[in-house]
């Protein structure tokens, strides 16, 4: 794995309930965790810029049983987005868990793990969703469209910290 190369987001089903997306960036896993982990490197990439999305405030209390809370506004629609949830479990730098409780009870759990290989991080992104038709929906949505462009941004961020 060569410093600055480019890596491939592959997104997958990979269950009845699960989602799989996987990318290897180019940064320490102290580096990637730190731009999942701090709210103003986090607003940076996590939204693709072609969305038309802004972020309007995002609130992280990264510990275990702390909170998120990110609030969006589209051009399209009349009020902002809230999306929200806790972090069911945090072990810096290698794994965070967090419920989306935006949604209810058809709401995802979504478990990030960072590998370190040397001075390049592999991410491990895992939706588990609590039903078949659940996931089926948020694939229906496109809302799953996006970790191509926002993992490319991520990348170009990596590049100015590192």
């Amino acid at each position: 794995m060569a410093a600055g190369r480019k890596y491939e987001t592959r997104t997958e089903r990979t269950s009845d309930r699960e989602v799989t997306v996987t990318r290897t960036f180019n940064g320490s896993a102290r580096l990637v965790f730190k731009a999942w982990t701090t709210p103003e490197l986090f607003i940076r990439w996590w939204v693709p810029k072609s969305f038309g999305i802004t972020v309007l405030s995002c609130d992280m209390d990264i510990r275990t049983g702390g909170t998120y809370r990110l609030v969006m506004k589209h051009p399209a629609a009349e009020q902002p987005m809230a999306f929200f949830g806790r972090y069911i479990e945090v072990t810096p730098p290698s794994r965070m868990v967090w419920t989306n409780e935006e949604n209810g009870e058809t709401s995802a759990v979504t478990t990030v793990t960072f590998e370190a290989h040397g001075e390049q991080t592999l991410v491990v992104l895992r939706d588990l969703y609590p039903s078949k038709i659940a996931l089926d929906e948020a694939i229906a949505s496109e809302s799953m469209n996006g970790f191509d462009e926002s993992f490319a941004e991520l990348d170009a961020l990596l590049a100015t910290l590192g």
